[in-house]
């Protein structure tokens, strides 16, 4: 285990790697991070507010396709660890322009494993030395494996990968990329596939932070088909704990599902949100003076918003997580549960509505 890392967070100005960075750098102070992001529509600087002026967090603007430029990071800042979040990861958006998922997931994984082996193995060689001690860690998804029937036993890290849209199917093919490089080249890699994340700094065109900000509204909350479809829910912290137990814990050239244990149908979902939201409107009598236009959830009946709409091509129907493996060989278990972590999520975004009311995106159905 690397003692004190010098890390690169690929990403790490989105969702899942910026409360990464947060959670990082709060449980690792000694640490340093360099962030490298291309502030596409789902990056945003702000979500690294409260560590921009640590002296040990470094942002880089810049595109994870550009090996020289990962290169240069990775030496002037001698950084031993990479955590790689970027990736393009909305299904609906690959279903309408697979383009950027091929490039971003694809090739920007292998232009990083490309840089990583360059100079943390290759160079070193060419010296005479030793490789330098590094982790290359690859953040992936479930949906690499495909869909399950509902009496279907959950995911493990033994189940085949069987992706059903281009999201997926560019994912699955970056895991394959980073298994190659350490079985080829001694790369030394993990890689963690997680289920389905919510909590803060969530972008507003994913389901959980769609249907409150569309509450707080009054705009309806589409649902996909009969709103059946079931996923495995975790905590975004958590996930970044569950990581943070494969790097220290983790064994090299391994595979770890890290998920919540906790599947719920999308319609479940959105009514317990209405449920939540309904609730604290009538404990916090101010939010209705905030948000004059929430008629809906300002009469407590949050859930009259719910409308059905078509189902969308190649909609997976069941995803779950079996975390086994990394419950019992890395100690891991989730500390929030839904409903737990579902109230914390409606209060961040009902107290940080300035984040979120730039970032709204129009006509997203779930």
């Amino acid at each position: 285990m690397i003692k004190n890392r010098n890390l690169l967070v690929t990403g790490g100005a989105g969702f899942i790697g910026a409360n990464y960075v947060l959670y990082w750098l709060e449980n690792h102070p000694q640490d340093k991070v360099v962030v490298l992001d291309a502030l596409t529509y789902a990056g945003n600087r702000a979500n690294l507010a409260s560590v921009e002026d640590n002296a040990n967090f470094t942002f880089m603007h810049g595109d994870i396709c550009d090996t020289n430029l990962v290169e240069t990071l990775l030496k002037e800042h001698q950084l031993d660890t990479i955590v790689h979040f970027a990736a393009e990861s909305h299904v609906d958006r690959s279903i309408t322009g697979p383009d950027a998922f091929i490039e971003t997931n694809i090739l920007g994984t292998y232009s990083l494993l490309k840089a990583a082996k360059k100079v943390w193995i290759d160079e070193p060689k060419a010296e005479g030395k030793s490789p330098l001690v590094h982790r290359f860690h690859h953040v992936s998804t479930d949906e690499v494996y495909g869909t399950l029937a509902p009496t279907d036993p959950a995911f493990t890290e033994q189940t085949a990968y069987a992706p059903n849209s281009p999201y997926s199917a560019s994912k699955a093919a970056s895991d394959h990329l980073v298994r190659a490089y350490h079985h080829t080249y001694g790369l030394e890699v993990t890689t963690s596939n997680c289920s389905n994340n919510y909590g803060p700094y969530h972008f507003p065109e994913k389901l959980i932070p769609l249907i409150i900000t569309n509450i707080l509204h009054n705009k309806p909350l589409p649902i996909y088909g009969d709103g059946q479809q079931i996923r495995d829910w975790l905590y975004v912290e958590d996930h970044a704990r569950g990581i943070e137990l494969v790097l220290n814990k983790g064994k090299v050239g391994e595979n770890y599902n890290i998920g919540g244990h906790n599947e719920w149908t999308n319609i479940d979902i959105v009514t317990l949100v209405c449920q939540v939201m309904n609730a604290q409107f009538e404990s916090d009598l101010t939010l209705a003076t905030r948000f004059p236009n929430a008629l809906s959830v300002i009469n407590d009946s949050a859930e009259e918003l719910i409308t059905f709409v078509s189902d969308r091509a190649g909609h997976d129907r069941r995803y779950a997580i079996d975390a086994t493996k990394t419950n019992n060989e890395l100690g891991y278990k989730p500390t929030e549960s839904f409903e737990t972590g579902i109230k914390k999520t409606v209060k961040w975004y009902l107290g940080n509505e300035i984040w979120w009311s730039d970032l709204l995106s129009a006509d997203i159905v779930l």
